[in-house]
């Protein structure tokens, strides 16, 4: 685009300090697609949400491309990497948060669940959806309501509709 910068690191910032915040945080896992990610960032630095977190293995890096999707948010939402995420989601829960997965075949929506307070949101990947694993460590799991002839929505765009519900809703 004609420029070119030259920047530090992002601050790292732990889980521990992650959960210690009110709010919301979302749980991406395995999503692998640095534009889905960033755009994720975009969406909750829009909606309030204190934080995002991945898997260390399966997420790509904070390049260009992902802070690009992001338009900023990478410098505003932290993004905590984390080898286990179904501890990760234990450690959520001790602290007080109701992890809650988005999952298609879900018989409530996010609307009915009336969701308040600490909530961390877990979406699944771009094709696999959540894990065994991770989906063990929900406490419930709710549906963005969308006609049968979609079979799902993108990563980033079923975390902007929850983000968006989760805000209307808790404030």
């Amino acid at each position: 685009q004609g420029i070119a910068i030259l920047a530090g690191t992002l601050p790292e910032v732990s889980l521990e300090d992650l959960v210690r915040k009110d709010g919301t945080i979302v749980i991406l896992d395995q999503a692998s697609d640095p534009r889905n990610i960033g755009a994720v960032l975009r969406s909750a630095a829009a909606f309030g949400a204190c934080g995002v977190i991945v898997q260390d293995r399966h997420a790509p890096p904070v390049t260009g491309t992902l802070c690009k999707a992001a338009s900023g948010a990478a410098d505003l939402i932290p993004m905590v990497r984390t080898v286990n995420l179904s501890r990760a989601l234990n450690i959520l829960k001790e602290a007080g948060y109701w992890c809650v997965g988005l999952d298609g075949k879900a018989k409530e929506t996010l609307a009915e669940a009336d969701l308040t307070g600490k909530v961390a949101l877990v979406l699944g990947s771009e094709g696999g959806g959540l894990r065994r694993l991770t989906r063990d460590q929900c406490d419930l799991f709710v549906r963005v309501p969308i006609i049968n002839r979609v079979e799902s929505l993108n990563v980033s765009t079923a975390a902007a509709i929850a983000l968006y519900e989760l805000k209307r809703e808790g404030g």
